[in-house]
């Protein structure tokens, strides 16, 4: 509706109207924007755009010697790139504390653990870009000597491999060696060591050393060369990295270059030696911080470096896009790398780690920026992590809106999505269930204050609040988002950054709380009958003076003494489990299945023997004058107390079955 204002006042009253409408307009941009933390915020207000090398090494000398200190590593080597070119390339501390020889970005080799797969996937990919391997082919069809058995309809197809989508369950015997003259062709050790298929292909990410290994013996097959030789010719040399090798042990123009890697105790650093690595295409690979320049240069420029192309442009391409995720909400898989979202931009990479070495390759593709740094400690699991997020809150902030009240629905949605995990990189059908689910449970608990938080992913607990309902952003220090969704009765759980696996909610009788309550009631039977055997020997004595026994007392007695060696087997099997599940010898359970792990095995199975005995004394017992009621309640009591304890030993795979 049009109206009228004077003459004399129109001035006036357009000015009081101007300044309305501009308090106004602050008043609902204030309103409207979400509110920061206090880091966002700082970040946003900070930025600086990445391009000066001086302005970088500053940003570095600010977090990583802060970050080495923290997590104790001795040594790191920095190198980052941008549009082609290495705009920095650092090393910091020591390459070995005893004789004082400091990292050199240039020169100083470090074992990269799974960034080495992004070399395995580069010379797949590159053989089917000549036509000798099809992305959609059994696996099979490439293995001259062995085949993957068909434990379901669907084939593994190569492109399962490159998306950790095999469906292969987890495992560690074998892979790492304790002298390089232990270390077998991969066509001998691969067929040795099949894993069970626990997923069908393509269903679900399932992180898989094997089948990358697998890959790198495809590629040995299909080239007609070793894999080491392969990898020389077609990567290595062509983008100069003449300081990086794949070969075990290290040719000797190297060896004297290798950083060495450090373990902390108590205040002291262990130096390790060096690692011989059975899957060598999963994770052998050493190397210079500056040649990883090199091959992030490569692949940013989509398969160019120089002169010279290791990859044509529309396969470079195809390596780098999604191919697979568990939820299209998230970050999935592309072709080798994983995709991470870190404030609102897309990285695509790969982290790596061994016993004593950490390391991360990550790619800005759209920035043509790439970042790479490795550790001489298994501190850099986190010192990495931490670093990433400094580094792209400095260069490429983003606000992180902070979500103060819960949804509605969020308890009842919080206590469907309460409970224990198990992650789909898992070993299910051999003894190392234990170490991946027993004693690394992974936990999503409801804070009481709209929060969730999960514990046992990473070093650091990731805190939750919900966005949308069963979307949840990550509120702690890092940028995350988690999305739980149900599938049938089954609750699963994908977490943005780690696409190269999910996890699965488990039911309450396969929960490590349930079954370690369950262990320590019947530990506490078995010594309750130690020690009453124990008593009734010591009073035995005193009253007769011998052990000597007739035939009639023997035969009263003999149930006492199945019982009595059944708990005691029972708790020296415990004993045994814990300490060598506890110990520091790699070669104890992890690596390998030593003779010592073999022995307590099978003392557990004698035991499961007995306990069948003392089954069937649990009937006798009963007829017998010198037994009364409580005596043979008791004895039925301890006898289902080692049923219980041989059935959980062999949902474990701890049960010696030759």
């Amino acid at each position: 509706m049009w109206f009228y204002l004077p003459r004399q006042g129109l001035a006036r009253h357009m000015r009081f109207m101007i300044g309305s409408l501009v308090l106004l307009s602050v008043w609902i941009a204030f309103s409207l924007t979400p509110m920061l933390p206090v880091s966002a915020y700082a970040a946003q207000h900070s930025f600086v755009p990445l391009g000066d090398p001086q302005e970088l090494k500053t940003f570095l000398h600010s977090v990583l010697p802060e970050q080495m200190t923290a997590h104790h590593i001795p040594g790191v080597a920095v190198s980052i790139v941008k549009d082609g070119h290495i705009l920095l390339s650092q090393g910091y501390g020591e390459a070995d504390l005893q004789q004082g020889k400091k990292i050199q970005a240039d020169s100083t080799l470090f074992r990269l653990g799974s960034v080495s797969k992004l070399l395995t996937w580069t010379a797949l990919m590159q053989l089917v870009e000549d036509g000798k391997i099809d992305l959609h082919a059994d696996v099979n069809t490439y293995l001259k000597t062995f085949h993957i058995p068909a434990s379901y309809p669907q084939p593994i197809t190569v492109e399962n491999l490159l998306t950790h989508t095999a469906g292969f369950e987890d495992g560690t015997i074998g892979q790492l060696v304790p002298q390089v003259s232990d270390l077998e062709p991969l066509g001998i050790w691969l067929p040795k060591h099949i894993p069970a298929r626990i997923f069908p292909p393509g269903v679900v990410t399932a992180y898989s050393d094997y089948g990358a290994a697998l890959a790198g013996y495809i590629v040995e097959q299909v080239s007609g060369m070793s894999f080491e030789q392969y990898i020389e010719h077609s990567i290595l040399q062509p983008l100069n990295m003449y300081h990086s090798t794949f070969r075990q042990p290290l040719p000797a123009n190297l060896a004297g270059q290798m950083s060495q890697g450090y373990t902390y105790h108590s205040g002291t650093y262990d130096a390790g030696s060096f690692e011989n690595i059975e899957t060598a295409p999963a994770g052998a690979l050493s190397a210079t911080a500056t040649d990883m320049a090199n091959f992030m240069i490569a692949q940013l420029q989509l398969g160019r470096f120089g002169r010279a192309h290791i990859l044509q442009e529309l396969t470079a391409r195809k390596m780098q896009q999604q191919h697979f995720t568990n939820d299209p909400r998230l970050p999935g898989m592309d072709y080798g790398f994983y995709e991470q979202e870190i404030n609102q931009q897309r990285l695509i990479g790969h982290s790596g780690d061994t016993m004593l070495f950490y390391s991360l390759l990550m790619l800005l593709p759209k920035s043509h920026v790439g970042l790479f740094v490795a550790f001489n400690s298994p501190g850099g699991s986190t010192a990495s992590q931490n670093l990433l997020q400094a580094f792209m809150d400095h260069y490429y902030p983003a606000p992180r809106a902070t979500l103060a009240t819960p949804l509605a629905g969020f308890a009842e949605r919080a206590s469907q999505i309460e409970g224990t995990y198990w992650s789909t990189r898992r070993n299910q059908t051999t003894y190392q269930k234990v170490g991946y689910d027993l004693l690394s449970p992974i936990t999503v608990s409801n804070t009481g204050n709209g929060h969730l938080v999960i514990s046992g992913v990473g070093d650091q607990d990731i805190d939750l609040v919900e966005a949308q309902p069963w979307v949840f952003q990550q509120t702690n220090k890092h940028s995350d988002t988690v999305i739980f969704r149900r599938s049938g009765s089954q609750m699963n759980m994908y977490i943005g950054n780690r696409p190269y696996q999910a996890y699965q909610k488990r039911a309450w009788d396969e929960t490590p709380p349930f079954h370690l309550g369950l262990l320590l009631i019947c530990l506490l039977l078995f010594l309750g009958s130690g020690l009453s055997a124990l008593v009734h020997l010591i009073a035995t004595i005193r009253r007769k003076g011998s052990l000597k026994l007739k035939v009639i007392q023997f035969r009263s007695e003999f149930p006492r003494w199945v019982g009595w060696s059944m708990s005691t087997l029972n708790v020296i099997v415990l004993i045994g489990f814990f300490l060598l599940f506890n110990s520091n010898d790699l070669y104890a359970v992890q690596f390998a299945m030593s003779p010592t792990l073999v022995v307590v095995m099978m003392l557990a199975s004698i035991s499961a023997l007995l306990t069948l005995g003392m089954v069937f004394w649990s009937f006798q017992v009963w007829r017998m004058p010198s037994w009364n009621q409580w005596r043979c309640f008791s004895y039925v009591l301890l006898a289902l107390a080692g049923i219980a304890f041989s059935l959980d030993l062999n949902f474990w795979h701890l049960l010696w079955l030759p």
